[in-house]
């Protein structure tokens, strides 16, 4: 079945894109991410990982 699929991909023309486009959008996305966890505020982090914990939120209570 694989071999059915390789040549039927290499049958069509400008497929060979598609991989670097995937790579580049790949590789795109995780350098905005590393970047933003670098230069997210210290103040901001410890706001958002102390929500679970928070007891005050009334939209949590179940009826």
């Amino acid at each position: 079945m694989l071999k059915f699929v390789k040549n039927y991909m290499e049958t069509i023309s400008g497929i060979e894109i598609y991989p670097i486009i995937s790579l580049l959008i790949f590789f795109t996305f995780f350098v905005i991410l590393f970047w933003w966890v670098f230069t997210a505020k210290k103040e901001y982090i410890n706001k958002v990982s102390q929500l679970p914990l928070d007891n005050n939120n009334q939209n949590d209570i179940l009826l």
